[in-house]
């Protein structure tokens, strides 16, 4: 897997003070993407250990409140098989850190709850199981909304996992309730 970039104390990209991981590979290929130069699978530079040394030693600060990974695309199959194990020893390491991850696929394409299995691997339900907080769904420029908190557009959801998973239904993250909206000028 390759990446972009490391951001070590963004405040953009979930709640809190967070160190962000931009994966590199996407062919969802969104209109209006903000960074499309990810969509290349090789752009930037290989993932490592030492990267996730990297990004492990930012949590020494205990300001930083959990990981955000992004892209690209981390749920390209490519990037599942390699990010499985980061977050592995990340939660082992970092208990009571969150996890954040966006994604332009929707929760319910990467369970296969419409019988569709585009990017539902054998591994997919356990990286899940690994993120506290599911931001999902493609960027669709024509539902574009400045107001949105973490998210570009009205179809995105900020999904709750562990209220998810003990309700066994998707539960919406309270922080939407802090959502604005701005009339437009005619």
């Amino acid at each position: 897997m390759y990446y972009c970039s490391i951001k070590k104390s963004d405040i953009a990209n979930g709640e809190g003070i967070r160190t962000t991981l931009f994966v590199s590979g996407c062919r969802n290929r969104c209109h209006g993407c903000f960074q499309p130069e990810t969509w290349s699978f090789d752009y930037g530079s290989l993932f490592t250990e030492e990267t996730a040394e990297l990004i492990f030693s930012t949590f020494s600060n205990p300001v930083v409140k959990g990981l955000t990974v992004l892209g690209g695309e981390p749920m390209e199959p490519e990037n599942q098989t390699a990010l499985l194990p980061f977050l592995r020893e990340f939660k082992s390491r970092f208990p009571n850190k969150s996890v954040w991850l966006f994604t332009g696929n929707t929760y319910e394409e990467l369970t296969g709850a419409l019988g569709e299995h585009y990017k539902h691997l054998p591994i997919t339900d356990e990286l899940l199981s690994l993120v506290d907080i599911l931001v999902d769904g493609r960027y669709d420029e024509s539902k574009k909304s400045l107001g949105l908190r973490f998210r570009g557009s009205t179809n995105q959801r900020i999904i709750d996992m562990n209220k998810t998973r003990e309700q066994g239904e998707i539960v919406i993250w309270e922080g939407c309730k802090l959502d604005k909206t701005y009339a437009t000028a005619t």
